[in-house]
């Protein structure tokens, strides 16, 4: 079990590093962070710390809120109108 955590996060990261767009590299991001909550909740079983399963939760929490601000972004990004064509329609 441990090891497929460990590969899952091995693949992610590879994908953060080399993802061929920002949507990518976010979600393998997300990826990351929800197999760092298992291997923290699987290392927390193991050897019976509750500070890691208080530190798994709030990963989780962070990894929820990193998703909702990217797409909160991208949402307003969206709805925002193109500045640099009106840049460029203005200059000879």
């Amino acid at each position: 079990m441990s090891a497929l955590l460990l590969l899952s996060l091995l693949v992610s990261l590879v994908r953060v590093v080399l993802g061929p767009s920002d949507r990518d590299r976010v979600m393998a991001l997300a990826l990351v962070s929800t197999t760092g909550v298992a291997v923290l909740l699987v290392l927390a079983q193991a050897i019976d710390t509750a500070a890691l399963r208080d530190a798994a939760l709030a990963l989780a929490v962070v990894a929820a809120l990193m998703v909702a601000v990217r797409i909160v972004g991208e949402r307003q990004r969206d709805l925002l109108p193109d500045e640099r064509s009106e840049d460029d329609a203005g200059t000879v």
